[in-house]
């Protein structure tokens, strides 16, 4: 059994920063191998860099990869001065607590999606892609990533703050909306683009469901663990091909 510390000290960035940086380059390094640099990638991959690539022009990308692993490097190396050095024994159990939260997470957002529409939510997400198995987990290790730092660094927290300073309202309500918004914009962003899914009520209510779920973590748990449960909990369906 961990510690008391461990939960405390594994949501702070010299863990959940460190923890996350393994997707990341898994996720670059496959998709540089497999698709090269104009091939499939995750959708909010690709959002985010076009962003800067439309603000940046040619050199959009590199100042991408420098805002985000500088801010990344910054907050560690600022967290590990004040804390100390991390302890690797950590970072062992947040890869299990990843893979058991994974494991649990289809059947949890089924069962409270069939709740919400008053009857089963047996899904068949992603289903009809002509994807290679090894593409589809370097979409999978792209969506732990990208789409965690796009909806919940980016877009719940901006919400959070548009209700706080922008709408005055208090801590509580500002995280509801901040909450359930992003999780709708999330479900949302599945069915865009031409890899987007077929827009069902039932498979855009779990996403939503999904989105909750993976806000909370990410409050409760911290970014790190947030990530690897989305990827993991992807690359099982991939490799079961639910």
């Amino acid at each position: 059994m961990m510690p008391d510390g461990y939960w405390r000290q594994t949501r702070e960035p010299r863990y959940a920063v460190l923890f996350a940086m393994p997707l990341l380059f898994l996720y670059e390094g496959l998709a540089r191998l497999l698709v090269g640099d104009q091939g499939i990638r995750n959708g909010a991959d690709v959002l985010l860099k076009s962003l800067f690539v439309w603000l940046g022009g040619r050199h959009g990308l590199t100042v991408f990869a420098v805002v985000l692993l500088g801010t990344g490097a910054g907050l560690v190396a600022r967290d590990w001065h004040r804390a100390g050095a991390p302890q690797f024994r950590y970072y062992l159990g947040m890869l299990v607590e990843s893979a058991l939260y994974a494991l649990g997470f289809g059947s949890i957002t089924a069962a409270i999606t069939g709740l919400l529409l008053r009857g089963p939510a047996a899904l068949a997400l992603g289903q009809g892609t002509t994807l290679d198995l090894s593409t589809r987990l370097m979409v999978s290790l792209g969506a732990g990533i990208y789409e965690e730092l796009l909806f919940r660094v980016v877009v719940v927290s901006l919400l959070f703050r548009l209700a706080g300073s922008g709408f005055g309202w208090r801590p509580l309500p500002a995280g509801l909306f901040a909450t359930v918004l992003g999780a709708l914009v999330f479900s949302g962003f599945h069915y865009l683009g031409p890899l987007g899914d077929r827009l069902e009520l039932t498979s855009f209510v779990f996403r939503a469901v999904a989105g909750l779920l993976l806000s909370a973590l990410f409050l409760v748990r911290g970014f790190g663990i947030a990530a690897w449960t989305h990827a993991l909990y992807d690359i099982f369906l991939t490799l079961t091909g639910h």
